[in-house]
């Protein structure tokens, strides 16, 4: 995984190192991401990588219990000064503080692409395991290059393409992959 350090450093020096509030690409990245949803309500959620909280906000409006993840303690302040019903904040990464339990819906988003090859496998191993019957898997990513990236942002998505999970749908364009899959 990119070294947690780079992240802390990022939010050291800025406290939106990305433009999660205000950049157009975000804006429209969470509205493909809530939109792509099949279901309008889910009973327990995983989001690794939580950042600042901007999508588990709109999360914890459809979900009775969200699990928010971030290995940055000055992003989950953010998130827990949102003081979000039912929502779960931890500190940690993925794979290693994946979260016990079973989900209705786990969202990826800007995560994988920072994962080695083999994190990423075990991540795809951890989501089926903990994805319940009638689960959803939304990945959505950048596809650009950037260096701190530790794959290609375009092949982020591969480890989750197995016989156990199938996809529902999907959005693409220059700047986003979206995926959302199912259990085969």
């Amino acid at each position: 995984m990119t070294d947690p350090a780079y992240f802390e450093d990022l939010y050291r020096t800025d406290p939106d190192p990305w433009r999660l509030d205000t950049a157009p690409y975000e804006e429209r990245k969470r509205a493909l991401t809530l939109a792509s949803l099949p279901r309008p309500r889910y009973a327990r959620a995983f989001e690794p990588a939580c950042a600042r909280g901007q999508i588990t906000a709109l999360l914890a409006e459809r979900c009775d219990e969200l699990v928010a993840l971030d290995p940055v303690e000055a992003a989950l302040e953010r998130v827990r000064g949102r003081d979000l019903a039912g929502v779960s904040v931890r500190r940690g990464t993925i794979p290693d503080d994946w979260p016990a339990g079973t989900f209705d819906l786990v969202v990826l988003s800007e995560v994988l692409y920072f994962l080695t090859a083999e994190q990423r496998a075990r991540c795809a191993e951890l989501t089926v395991a903990s994805l319940r019957p009638d689960g959803h898997v939304v990945a959505v990513h950048w596809r650009h290059s950037f260096t701190e990236a530790a794959s290609v942002p375009d092949e982020a998505h591969v480890d989750l393409h197995t016989s156990a999970l199938r996809p529902v749908s999907g959005y693409l364009d220059d700047d986003v992959r979206l995926e959302v899959l199912e259990r085969a």
